[in-house]
């Protein structure tokens, strides 16, 4: 069985993304490891006092974050398809080249927004990233 890893950000395009991934997986009967990365900066906040830790934020925020990749990985079971996830915090890029070499998988499927390539100048973009930096094939779905 080839596994695919699907970064999940929960944007509005997840849902395609996710469909597109299923639609992937099926054809290649596929298990799909679901990854989602959370910014290690998650709990600071800065006001009048500078830079202050709540690690309560931090707590709340990652719960949540983890019961929306339970329900992703429900949703992926429903339609007869293996599925795992991951939730960890800090680059997204290294992150996920790490867990796609960990699992050993066939491919990395992400999803492309159809910005202007100034967005990408600006902004950066890990689709753009992690085409050049993987050493497995990236599968990149429009989801625009």
């Amino acid at each position: 069985m080839i596994n695919i890893v699907l970064p999940i950000d929960f944007s509005d395009a997840t849902d395609k993304l996710l469909e597109g991934a299923l639609k992937f997986a099926k054809e290649t009967r596929g298990k799909i490891c679901l990854i989602h990365v959370a910014p290690a900066d998650i709990g600071f906040a800065i006001g009048d006092m500078g830079f202050q830790y709540f690690p309560e934020v931090e707590q709340n925020e990652i719960k949540e974050e983890f019961l929306r990749l339970n329900n992703l990985q429900q949703k992926v079971i429903a339609h007869d398809v293996d599925c795992e996830h991951m939730l960890k915090q800090g680059v997204a890029g290294d992150i996920i080249l790490e867990y796609a070499k960990e699992k050993n998988a066939g491919y990395i499927v992400m999803g492309s927004h159809g910005r202007s390539n100034m967005y990408d100048v600006f902004v950066g973009s890990l689709t753009k990233e992690l085409t050049r930096r993987s050493p497995i094939p990236v599968l990149v779905i429009p989801i625009h």
